[in-house]
């Protein structure tokens, strides 16, 4: 497939599937002409991507991910090198919700002391 025919298929503008082509996340086969041809297993790794970025994960961690991700029946599955980047993503997560959790009570705080 085109590169167009995969940007509706994901939902991700053209322009993003050539910077994780040049991120090195994205590897597609180059015509005689030079169009780039993107198969099922191109369409996947972008689904993927995807799935990490709205974990919050950055390219840079993706493009760890990259070369250890196996198995074409579930969408994500790890190797055993990377469960600790995981881990810390969680954690980082987490101290952000906590964060987040801080200043709500900060905010509300503060509407009940303008409101009495």
């Amino acid at each position: 497939m085109k590169i167009g025919e995969l940007s509706r298929r994901c939902e991700v503008s053209i322009r993003m599937l050539r910077y994780y082509e040049a991120e090195g996340l994205l590897k597609p086969r180059r015509t005689a002409s030079g169009y780039r041809e993107y198969g099922p297993l191109d369409q996947q790794a972008v689904e993927r991507i995807k799935l990490l970025g709205s974990a919050g994960m950055t390219l840079a961690t993706i493009r760890q991910f990259a070369e250890c991700i196996r198995g074409e029946g579930r969408i994500f599955e790890p190797c055993d090198e990377l469960r600790e980047t995981l881990q810390e993503q969680l954690r980082q997560i987490e101290h952000k919700a906590a964060k987040l959790q801080e200043s709500r009570s900060v905010l509300e705080k503060f509407i009940q002391d303008v409101n009495s």
